[in-house]
């Protein structure tokens, strides 16, 4: 079962206007072959079909605690999407319709996102194709899905990092360097885990990801508080037996910033998720806003 905290794994700064373009290239961190979609999808069916769950604890553990992490990634994406689209909360009343106030609309690169989705995300890459199930993984053999996790763990960091690298929107960016930090951990860990089952030097057998974080300046603060060296359990007591795998001063990959590993019961601290507005003329309901805030108030004083 799962336990939903109402916060994001770390706080998005506020974007300055609508940036849907941007907001499209994010797409592809959510629904694009090496998206958090496909590392939700991967890791979660590799939990629930797990063979041997108690004779192999420590790597149930581990493959359950990042699972849960990636649902978190997907909030946090989905959310840096939707913030993109928004921009900042000015709503005006009495718009007028017939002047075609969203006109510049038709010139932004997933239209849909507006037309249909409200400026929301969606399981789709950044070119509107739609995320499926052929992206995930589960062949009942531990190493194999290891050797898979791992190879789409080094995916998913130069994904991130050509996209860092299309955009300058401290929101998006900030997406992209608590992801390349937390996918440089998760990397790392599942190589940590082939090589003790396997006995293979994994970080002479290839130079990857050879990505530097000390260049990417939204990845230093994590870095600082050890995020990446950190282990999340996101469970007050149960996959502790992670730390079988990940809990000593071993370096697993090239260029691994330093420091112990470290497994943490429960959640990190996180950040807030922000509000995002809604707008008169494109999200007109059946009753006035003002209604509806009306009404959400009473219930919500009620449910105090």
């Amino acid at each position: 079962m799962f336990m939903k905290i109402d916060k994001l794994l770390t706080e998005l700064p506020e974007p300055k206007k609508p940036e849907p373009n941007a907001a499209a290239a994010l797409q592809e961190l959510l629904g694009g072959k090496y998206g958090e979609m496909s590392t939700l999808g991967n890791y979660m069916f590799q939990s629930f079909n797990f063979r041997n769950k108690e004779k192999l604890r420590p790597f149930y553990s581990l493959v359950s605690s990042i699972f849960a992490e990636e649902i978190g990634h997907v909030e946090l994406v989905s959310t840096g999407i939707a913030m993109l689209n928004n921009g900042p909360g000015n709503p005006k009343k009495d718009v007028d319709i017939s002047k075609a106030p969203f006109a510049e609309m038709q010139d932004i690169r997933l239209a849909g996102s507006f037309l249909s989705n409200g400026g929301g995300a969606m399981p789709m890459n950044s070119n509107a194709a739609s995320w499926n199930m052929d992206m995930v993984t589960t062949t009942g053999n531990l190493i194999i899905d290891l050797l898979h996790n791992f190879h789409l763990e080094c995916g998913a960091r130069i994904h991130k990092l050509r996209v860092y690298e299309t955009m300058t929107e401290p929101t998006g960016r900030e997406v992209c360097g608590y992801l390349l930090v937390r996918g440089s951990l998760h990397a790392h860990a599942y190589a940590l885990a082939l090589k003790k089952l396997t006995g293979v030097a994994i970080e002479q057998m290839l130079p990857t990801p050879n990505i530097d974080l000390s260049r990417i300046p939204e990845c230093q603060k994590y870095l600082d508080e050890g995020k990446h060296r950190r282990l999340y359990t996101f469970s007050e007591s149960d996959y502790k037996e992670a730390a079988g795998v990940w809990s000593n001063d071993e370096v697993a990959l090239p260029g691994d910033p330093p420091g112990n590993l470290e497994v943490v019961d429960g959640a990190p601290e996180g950040g807030k998720i922000p509000e995002l507005d809604g707008n008169y003329g494109a999200f007109a309901p059946d009753y006035a806003p003002e209604e509806i805030f009306e009404i959400a108030s009473k219930l919500y004083k009620k449910g105090r």
